[in-house]
C-alpha cells in the first residue's frame, strides 16, 4: 500500500510540474520563434522535472519540499529569463504568478489529501488531474489575451506586484515546509489556512489594479484614434470650404475672362488665366513634410493652423519610409504640437515661434518640439508642469506623451530655457531601419 501511495504521489508531482510549465508558457512572451521556444523548453525543462521527481522519490516529500526552491524554482527562473522577451519586474511577476498559483494548488491538494483522504495520495492525484487543466482553461479563456495586452501597454507597477508575488511564494514555502511539512505541525495549520485564503484575495486586488490600467490605456488609444479622425475631418471640412470659395471665385473669373475675350484682349486673357492657375495651385497644394502619410497629415494640419495664426515654424524631419510605430508616434507628435499651439496662441504675434526636429541617433529616434512661451512659465528638467485643461500654457497631453514614449522603450523630458519650452522625446527604433543612418 505504501508503494502504491508513493507511486500516486510521484505521478501527481510529475503531472503538477508539467502543468506549471504549461501555465507559465501561456502567460509569458518568448523572444524566439514558437518552434525554437518549444524545443528549448523541452530540452531545458524536461530533464529538470525528471530530476526533481527522482529527488522526491529518493529523499521523500518532506526533505525535497524544503529544497524545492533551489532544485526547481531558481533553475527554471534563470532558464525562462534567458528565453523571455520581457525582463526585470515584468518577467518576475509573470514567473511568480504562475509559480505561486501552482504552488498554492499543490499546498491545498496536499492538505485535502491528508485530512480527507488519510494521506493515501488518491485525493491528491485526482484533484490535481482535474484542477490543473481547469485552471489552464480559465487562464487561456479569460486571462491570457488581456494579460499579454497588459504587458504591452502597462509600464508601471510591475515591481511592487512582483515583490508581493515573490514574498507569497517564500511565505508559502516557509509555512508549509519549514522545518517540516505543515500536516505534521497542527499548531501551524490555522496560519497556513489563513495564508491560503489571503493569497487569492491579494491576486484579485493586483489584477483589479492592472485591469484599471489596461482600461486607461485603451481609453488613451481611443482618444488618439478620435484625435486623428478629428484632424482628417477638419482637413475635409477645409477642403469643402476651399471648393465653395473656388466656385464663387470662378464665377467672377468667368465674367472677367468673358469681358477680356469679347473685347479682343486675348493676351490679357491668357495672362489672367495663367495667374488664376498659379493662384489655384498655390492655395490647394498640400505641402509634403515627410513620406509617412500619418505623420504628414499631422504636420500639414498644424502647419496650416500655425500659418493662419502667423506662427514662425521650422521643421527638420530626417525620416523616410521606415517602419515606425505610427500610433504612438502620432500620439507624441500631435500632443506635442497641440501643447505648442496652446502656448504660442497666448503670445503676441511677433513672438510666436515653433520648431520640430526628428532625427536618428544610433538606435534611437530623437524628437524635439520647441516653442516660445511666456516668461512666467518655469519648468525644471525632469519634472512635468501641472495639467491645465483650461487652456493656459503647458501640461495637457504631456503625461500621455510620457506614457507613449515608455511603451516604446524611450524617455521624455521637458523644460523651459531662455523663454522657450522644449519637449525632448527619445524612442527606440528598429536598427534594421536606421542602420544606414548610424
Amino acid at each position: 500500500m505504501m508503494i502504491n501511495s508513493e507511486l500516486l504521489r510521484q505521478i501527481s508531482i510529475f503531472w503538477s510540474l508539467f502543468h506549471i510549465l504549461i501555465l507559465f508558457i501561456m502567460l509569458y512572451r518568448p523572444r524566439f520563434s514558437q518552434k525554437k521556444t518549444v524545443l528549448l523548453t523541452i530540452a531545458g525543462m524536461l530533464p529538470l522535472i525528471i530530476l526533481n521527481v527522482l529527488g522526491m522519490a529518493i529523499l521523500g516529500a518532506d526533505q525535497m519540499g524544503r529544497i524545492l526552491i533551489f532544485t526547481c524554482t531558481i533553475p527554471s527562473l534563470i532558464f525562462f529569463y534567458w528565453i523571455s522577451k520581457d525582463k526585470k519586474w515584468r518577467f518576475l511577476f509573470t514567473f511568480c504568478l504562475a509559480d505561486t498559483a501552482a504552488y498554492w494548488l499543490l499546498c491545498v491538494t496536499n492538505m485535502l489529501d491528508f485530512y480527507l483522504g488519510g494521506g493515501k495520495c488518491v485525493i491528491m492525484l485526482i484533484s490535481r488531474l482535474l484542477l490543473f487543466p481547469a485552471i489552464e482553461w480559465l487562464a487561456f479563456r479569460h486571462l491570457r489575451k488581456p494579460y499579454i495586452e497588459l504587458q504591452d501597454s502597462v509600464s508601471k507597477g510591475w515591481g511592487l506586484f512582483a515583490l508581493m508575488s515573490a514574498f507569497y511564494y517564500v511565505l508559502l514555502n516557509l509555512v508549509m515546509n519549514q522545518p517540516t511539512m505543515v500536516t505534521s505541525r497542527p499548531e501551524a495549520v490555522p496560519a497556513a489556512v489563513m495564508i491560503l485564503i489571503l493569497m487569492p484575495l491579494t491576486y484579485a486586488t493586483i489584477f483589479a489594479s492592472l485591469y484599471r490600467q489596461l482600461l486607461l490605456y485603451r481609453k488613451q488609444q481611443e482618444e488618439l484614434i478620435w484625435k486623428e479622425q478629428n484632424i482628417q475631418l477638419e482637413a475635409r471640412l477645409e477642403n469643402q470650404q476651399n471648393i465653395r470659395k473656388l466656385k464663387h471665385d470662378m464665377k467672377a473669373h468667368s465674367i472677367t475672362l468673358s469681358g477680356l475675350i469679347s473685347s479682343g484682349k486675348i493676351e490679357e486673357a491668357q495672362e489672367y488665366m495663367q495667374n488664376m492657375v498659379n493662384d489655384y495651385e498655390r492655395e490647394t497644394r498640400q505641402q509634403q513634410f515627410c513620406v509617412n502619410p500619418y505623420l504628414n497629415a499631422i504636420f500639414s494640419h498644424y502647419s496650416q493652423k500655425f500659418d493662419r495664426a502667423g506662427v514662425k515654424q521650422k521643421l527638420n524631419l530626417q525620416i523616410g519610409e521606415e517602419n515606425l510605430p505610427f500610433m504612438e508616434l502620432c500620439q507624441i507628435i500631435s500632443n506635442g504640437l497641440e501643447n505648442a499651439w496652446n502656448a504660442v496662441e497666448q503670445l503676441p504675434q511677433e513672438q510666436r515661434e515653433v520648431s520640430v526636429q526628428l532625427r536618428y541617433s544610433r538606435e534611437f529616434l530623437m524628437i524635439r518640439v520647441k516653442n516660445r512661451c511666456s516668461a512666467e512659465l518655469c519648468v525644471e528638467k525632469g519634472k512635468l508642469p501641472p495639467s491645465t485643461k483650461g487652456g493656459a500654457e503647458h501640461g495637457f497631453g504631456l503625461y500621455t506623451i510620457q506614457e507613449a514614449a515608455k511603451r516604446l522603450g524611450g524617455e521624455m523630458a521637458c523644460y523651459t530655457q531662455e523663454g522657450y519650452f522644449l519637449l525632448d522625446v527619445m524612442i527606440k527604433a528598429d536598427r534594421k531601419d536606421v542602420q544606414g543612418r548610424i
